[in-house]
């Protein structure tokens, strides 16, 4: 065991102190212990033994009462390249250091602890840094402009702080940051707009801004000078303004989010110009008019969220021509299932200095993804005021997930074929104006785990079989008057008891005898009407007749 290198013993279910005799193994070039919780340790001391060490990895461990000096246990082992402590425990940070020795030290992620502290600047004097995770705490005060000076950064995290770290864009953006490739500062407080000195970080790859607070204005022009800018999250953004179409000039852009930017106006015809793009989501804006065409020239396409916004036009194959028909035809990246994850992300072969996350409306709640985003094939155009039918041309969107076509105003019948989206997990038409009946290929649905198709004009049975026997709400089917089936309480007529055997052989008796006194009446008219009839038309059967009846008289009273 003393020649051991690498040991992994996270989330091996152990529970516990962690021993100190792990310091015994003088070789040990990596180790994580990373836990569920349930690891903790006294102090970190024994880590001074270990010179070799390179990696080390004790996230979601309790370091709470190793809080205080765990800074100079680490400064201690200046082999170490990769340090990463994320999440509980640890509450203070040294504000200074009399001499860092730091200088392997390549990733630092102290992200999700308890500081409460202005950022120290001993970490701006790291100079190997390459990746600097720092959200998701408390700090305070002013981002330190010397970052801007580490020459070696790539990737830098300071968002989620409660909005209590301040960033002075004028000192922030005096660096060259020539490096820099992702900046996350979503949740800071970030006065004013974007400046036009965003040029100077040449190598960005990945910006994020969301919900920063103060943040305002509009997005200036020379983010486009950005030539490798993979994703641009700018949610909660307040712009007041229209999209710019010259966003097309981001050629290389991926992923853009725009959430809950006050954007109004149309959706320009330009943004079908970004070919590379993989993520768009507009949601919660007040954005008029009819969604572009153009967007049906996304072929990597695998997400598209325009719900919450005023878009309008009648929603058929050619209003969406391009859209519905993917052309529906090239949006290849939701026709074929997402067997493999494509995560925006940088690091080594141990550990990932950044990976890509995003919050997606599906199966009625808002969910975070982070490792499987291109998974997420989802299109969400619900609360807007579109109309017409929902174009066949989704029947092609084979690597479908999520569909979210909810509080609009369509009309016609749910398409008969749906039920080739055989990966849907989530499906919402309610709130529209469909009718006909719910079409039998729905029971196909076998990965479907969300449905509703509530206040509509849908009629006739709901299908039962496979998957949608599992659903047991009556609520997804409400406000359509028409539907009937063991979940309502109207019940189909195939729904009631059938008779047996006793019962028919009864019904068939009342059937002969209601049937024979009904044909006395009309018999008797149709006999007695015939024979007064010849005995007026013919007089020789006359003759004959009153003689029979004469002679009939004589017999029975003579």
């Amino acid at each position: 065991m003393k020649e051991l290198r690498h040991l992994n013993l996270s989330d091996a279910g152990f529970s516990g102190s962690i021993p100190h005799p792990l310091g015994n193994l003088s070789k040990l070039i990596s180790l994580k212990l990373s836990s569920d919780y349930s690891l903790s340790a006294k102090n970190l001391w024994w880590l001074t033994s270990l010179p070799s060490l390179h990696y080390l990895h004790m996230s979601y461990v309790n370091l709470s009462m190793a809080s205080h000096d765990w800074v100079h246990v680490m400064n201690m082992s200046p082999s170490l390249v990769e340090l990463s402590l994320f999440d509980y425990g640890l509450s203070y940070i040294s504000p200074t250091l009399s001499s860092v020795n730091f200088t392997s030290l390549r990733v630092l992620d102290l992200c999700g602890n308890n500081f409460n502290s202005t950022i120290p600047n001993w970490i701006a004097n790291i100079s190997s840094l390459v990746s600097l995770h720092l959200s998701y705490n408390n700090f305070h005060g002013e981002v330190p402009y010397q970052f801007s000076q580490l020459p070696n950064l790539e990737v830098l995290g300071l968002g989620s702080t409660d909005d209590n770290l301040r960033v002075d864009w004028s000192e922030f953006l005096e660096g060259s940051w020539r490096k820099l490739k992702i900046l996350y500062l979503s949740f800071s407080q970030l006065h004013g707009g974007i400046p036009n000195s965003i040029w100077k970080m040449t190598s960005l790859e990945s910006l994020s801004l969301s919900f920063s607070e103060n943040i305002t204005g509009s997005i200036p022009r020379a983010i486009t000078k950005l030539i490798n800018l993979e994703r641009l999250s700018l949610d909660g953004y307040k712009m007041h303004a229209v999209i710019p179409d010259w966003l097309y000039e981001l050629k290389n852009l991926k992923h853009l989010t725009l959430i809950y930017c006050m954007l109004t106006g149309p959706i320009p015809e330009a943004l079908g110009g970004l070919f590379s793009l993989q993520i768009l989501s507009l949601r919660g804006n007040q954005l008029n008019g009819t969604i572009p065409t153009t967007l049906g020239q996304l072929s990597n396409l695998y997400l598209l969220d325009l719900s919450d916004n005023s878009l309008t036009g009648n929603v058929s194959e050619s209003v969406f021509e391009n859209l519905t028909k993917l052309s529906f035809e090239n949006l290849l990246a939701m026709k074929n299932d997402q067997k493999i994850n494509h995560v925006l992300s940088y690091g080594g072969a141990r550990s990932s200095y950044y990976k890509e996350n995003l919050l997606v409306s599906v199966k009625g709640q808002m969910l975070e993804y982070t490792k499987t985003i291109s998974l997420v094939t989802c299109i969400d155009i619900s609360r807007n005021n579109l109309s017409g039918e929902i174009p066949e041309g989704l029947i092609g969107l084979l690597g479908l997930r999520a569909l979210n076509l909810f509080g609009n105003h369509l009309t016609g019948k749910i398409p008969d074929e749906i039920g080739k989206l055989t990966l849907l997990e989530s499906l919402d038409f309610s709130e529209n104006q469909l009718s006909g009946i719910i079409p039998l290929s729905m029971s196909n649905l076998t990965f479907l785990s969300c449905l509703n198709l509530s206040f509509n004009n849908l009629w006739g049975e709901i299908p039962s079989g496979n998957q949608l026997q599992t659903f047991q709400d009556p609520s997804i089917y409400m406000g359509n008057n028409r539907l009937c089936g063991p979940l309502l309480l109207d019940k189909c007529a195939s729904d009631e008891t059938p008779p047996g055997p006793g019962d028919l052989e009864e019904d068939e008796e009342e059937d002969e005898i209601r049937w024979f006194y009904s044909g006395l009446g009309p018999g008797f008219a149709v006999g007695f009407g015939t024979l007064c009839g010849i005995l007026v038309l013919k007089r020789s059967w006359r003759i004959v007749y009153y003689h029979f009846y004469d002679e009939m008289k004589d017999r029975l009273f003579y």
